[in-house]
């Protein structure tokens, strides 16, 4: 395919860690041509000057945000700005026309009133919310495929809904015995300058955050309950690893038929996930280790079960940023325009 033949794509946001990674896979992808990088406190600067070992291959300088120049050299927007402003930008980018994949949260929850509670702040555009699809390609590639805007889910609703749909789907647990036990690393807190994050004080030093309280608590419950046609609430607790990236969420919930066994298990998850390309589900006793994940759209999965407590333990492993963020909207592009879901998208990780 041609330079004229690829869709012309903007990334709004492109200097935080989300935005290099879609910089990164967007340039070595086949039918993509990025024309239009977009920021406020950075424009006007080279990329090369953010990320100077880029330099070599992205030869863009980042531009004030303005809607006009975006919907007139873009065909795809993808926004990668912090939660609440998204949902400013992205009406009238769709009415002009663009496609839109947003990385933020303003537009995975179908209830906004949800959402202004847990991220304070008011909605206007209901109209728009209402066309949103919420981007985990394993559950709504159906829907995907025919949308024009797409709400990216979490990186932590992504490791733990992955673990966590066939149990739910076909209703093989109590939904109110569900726990979730997520570890991240710390570029899902973002580029910004946070002290929990500095590296004398992350590392050598393990914690949970967020408890009882995370915001993207309502965003696994939405989901999980769409999934099992009534409400669900569930209980999730992040910790902070000492380590750049990568996800590991343990789920436990209590099976409703305690005679299934970890082989049952392999089987049902096999056949939900045996269209979906990045997951991987693992063979007996074999459990994930966030490594095998990096640097790739995969999730692996392991499964167990344990007699003693009726329960069934299934533990995730994802990159944060990139099947945790970039790399699941450039799976959701895919989809979109009607293209092969892995084209672009790493599956084997940096090792050791």
């Amino acid at each position: 395919m041609g330079e004229s033949e690829k869709i012309s794509v903007g990334i709004i946001g492109a200097s935080g860690y989300g935005g290099v990674q879609l910089v990164r896979l967007l340039q070595e992808h086949p039918l993509v041509e990025i024309v239009y990088l977009g920021g406020k406190g950075s424009a006007g600067l080279a990329y090369s000057e953010l990320y100077p070992h880029l330099g070599h291959a992205v030869d863009l300088t980042i531009e004030p945000i303005d809607v006009e120049a975006i919907t007139s050299r873009c065909q795809v927007v993808f926004l990668g700005l912090p939660n609440g402003l998204a949902c400013d930008l992205a009406p009238p980018l769709i009415e002009k026309g663009c496609k839109v994949l947003d990385l933020s949260a303003d537009y995975r929850f179908k209830n906004l009133e949800t959402y202004s509670n847990w991220y304070n702040k008011d909605r206007s555009d209901l109209e728009t919310a209402k066309t949103a699809v919420y981007g985990l390609p394993e559950l709504y590639r159906d829907e995907i495929k025919s949308a024009s805007l797409i709400g990216c889910p979490g990186c932590y609703p992504t490791a733990s809904l992955m673990a966590l749909s066939p149990l739910l789907k076909q209703g093989l647990i109590l939904p109110e015995t569900t726990i979730i036990d997520a570890k991240s690393g710390t570029s899902g807190g973002g580029r910004q300058a946070k002290t929990h994050l500095l590296l004398a004080e992350a590392e050598g030093s393990f914690g949970a955050y967020g408890v009882a309280k995370h915001r993207h608590t309502p965003e696994i419950e939405q989901i999980s309950s769409d999934l099992t046609g009534h409400e669900v609430r569930v209980q999730f607790t992040p910790h902070l690893l000492p380590m750049v990236r990568g996800i590991l969420a343990t789920v436990y919930a209590t099976l409703r038929d305690p005679g299934l066994v970890r082989e049952d298990l392999l089987t049902i998850y096999s056949a939900f996930y045996r269209s979906s390309p990045f997951v991987k589900i693992l063979s007996n006793g074999v459990y994930p280790q966030t490594k095998w994940a990096c640097g790739t759209n995969l999730c692996y999965l392991g499964i167990e079960t344990d007699p003693r407590t009726d329960r069934v333990i299934v533990l995730s492993a994802i990159d944060n940023l990139i099947k945790g963020q970039a790399g699941q909207a450039v799976q959701c592009l895919n989809i979109m325009m009607g293209w092969e879901e892995t084209l672009g998208l790493p599956q084997l990780a940096f090792y050791p």
